[in-house]
């Protein structure tokens, strides 16, 4: 592809194609995106490197990790730290094959791989080898998480060197299905190990109500998924005067016990990541980055944008390894924050919100659910549940959880429910009809849930009455989907739109054999979808 770029990994994709001109719709520019290929294939020679192991050691997991979550979209825009990232890849490449460097007769089995190869396969190869590619993307921000936590696992670290191989080397459609369908079944395992590190580090989430109203004086809003990042903010700003707001992902962060102890985690500003140029527009206050979901920022608030871990912008102050927010904190003092309390509301006009709906939040009110199901009290469970985003269309998520049944449960998940989070929508036997599971890094408790259910009533998942709908964007959504495809669940609406990288035969086996469909309308797919079997 003779192109200045070509990115088709996130849902906005020009023209449900891809991105080829000078920038991306993400906002990343030519350079970046090329930089951010040649990362990929720099990571496939280190994988080549480490191909006939039985174990990655640790310090090559990491650098692997850091550099494919370097890749995500809207994670990092600036070119020197990727750069920086292309040599640490290539320097552990020479720690484990320091004579392939050197060798007069190079074999090619440590070579770095040439993106164009892939974006110029057939169009089966490419969007099998996309698959696997954007899941491990996916899957290494969860095992990034887990290991900031001192949470790791061998098999997970071996299959990232794995899957890349297989993306850099000529296998037939078989075994690469095969590796897709393998992305999603050890994503289970590396979501079951962030549950473990977020639980173990900070408690059992909890339902928890959450306040939109931002109060008078100093704050500092933090967005994004890690919560150690949350922690240190925390510990470094207790008794300084200034309030601590989430934004985003970070709002089920309100759930957990050991970080609910700090009385200054106020509550959540804004929603959801498409609009922070709007909601961050003159904000008094700092903004601290700390993964994933970053947008070009608008020159109103560039000044007060502060990035962390793998997470960076040209001309944004860095908050390097050493943790120190010193900077962050400063410069919420110097703003000041609002004069008065501003009472702020959600898409729907809502005042607060409640998340902390983990699977053991549920599941320990199973025998009320189960109760409810035999007595007829709920009729059907949706999760609604995905990435949120700017293109026109989400607001079907929104109608679709406003004409559910009334007798019907909502879990959610991810910054998808932002589109519907602060609606009051009721209880049933004493329960919310709407459950915030958490972030999209908490897809394995909903997971948990469904599992659990199905155990209680003998049957299968996909006899339950229970429905998938979810909304995509970037590649965190995708490995949770070939995660549901590995657990063999059928008859998800994904949307709202497909993936560009789905070539149409490959969408058509999804079809064929998982019942994959895009969203349609609220009430025809509300529809289709009521038709349980539980006895």
């Amino acid at each position: 592809m003779d192109k200045n770029m070509f990115c088709f990994q996130c849902e906005q994709t020009i023209g449900c194609s891809g991105c080829t001109g000078n920038s991306g719709v993400c906002g990343k520019t030519a350079d970046t995106a090329k930089l951010q290929d040649e990362l990929t294939g720099a990571l496939i020679g280190l994988a080549r490197a480490v191909d006939s192991t039985t174990a990655v050691s640790k310090k090559t997991s990491q650098v692997i990790i850091e550099g494919l979550f370097t890749t995500v979209t809207n994670v990092n825009f600036d070119n020197a730290s990727i750069e920086s990232m292309i040599q640490k890849v290539r320097a552990e490449k020479e720690r484990l094959a320091p004579d392939c460097s050197k060798c007069q007769s190079p074999c090619g089995k440590t070579d770095e791989y040439d993106m164009q190869q892939l974006w110029n396969a057939d169009e089966d190869t490419r969007s099998l080898k996309s698959l696997i590619l954007f899941g491990i993307r996916g899957m290494a921000a969860y095992a990034y998480h887990a290991a900031v936590l001192g949470h790791e696992d061998d098999e997970v670290n071996l299959f990232f060197c794995e899957a890349l191989f297989k993306i850099g080397y000529e296998e037939n459609t078989e075994t690469l299905l095969s590796t897709v369908l393998k992305v999603g079944e050890i994503n289970l395992k590396c979501m079951a190990l962030l549950d473990k590190a977020n639980t173990e580090t900070y408690g059992t989430p909890e339902p928890t109500e959450v306040t939109l109203t931002v109060e008078k004086g100093p704050f500092i809003v933090v967005t994004g998924h890690d919560l150690k990042d949350l922690q240190l903010l925390l510990e470094q700003t207790s008794g300084k005067g200034i309030n601590i707001y989430t934004h985003g992902e970070m709002l089920p962060a309100h759930a957990y016990p050991f970080l609910k102890k700090f009385p200054h985690l106020k509550g959540n500003f804004g929603t959801a990541w498409q609009n922070q140029q709007k909601e961050f527009d003159h904000l008094p206050a700092p903004i601290l980055y700390t993964t994933n979901c970053l947008m070009p920022p608008k020159n109103s608030y560039a000044d007060r944008v502060f990035t962390t871990e793998v997470v960076a912008f040209p001309g944004t102050v860095h908050i390097d390894e050493k943790k120190d927010f010193t900077p962050v904190i400063e410069k919420a003092l110097e703003l000041g924050g609002y004069k008065e309390d501003q009472i702020l509301t959600g898409i729907n006009g809502g005042t607060k919100v409640t998340t902390g709906f983990g699977h053991a939040a549920i599941l320990s009110h199973a025998d009320t659910v189960i109760k409810a199901v035999k007595s007829g009290d709920i009729s059907h469970f949706f999760l609604v549940a995905g990435c949120d985003g700017a293109k026109p269309g989400r607001n079907y998520y929104t109608e679709f959880v406003k004409q559910t049944p009334s007798d019907s449960v909502i879990l959610t998940l991810a910054c998808g429910k932002f589109r519907f989070n602060d609606l009051d929508l009721g209880e049933i036997g004493g329960l919310p009809r709407l459950m915030d599971i958490g972030q999209c890094n908490d897809a394995y408790g909903a997971i948990q849930v469904a599992v659990a259910l199905a155990d209680a009533f003998e049957c299968s998942v996909n006899e339950l009455p229970l429905s998938f709908v979810l909304s995509w964007y970037e590649q965190k959504a995708v490995c949770i989907l070939l995660t549901l495809l590995h657990l063999g669940i059928k008859n998800i609406r994904l949307g709202p739109s497909l993936p560009a990288f789905l070539s149409p035969n490959i969408l058509n086996f999804l079809v064929e054999n998982y019942g994959i469909g895009p969203i349609t309308t609220p009430e025809e797919d509300i529809k289709a979808l009521q038709s349980g079997c539980v006895q």
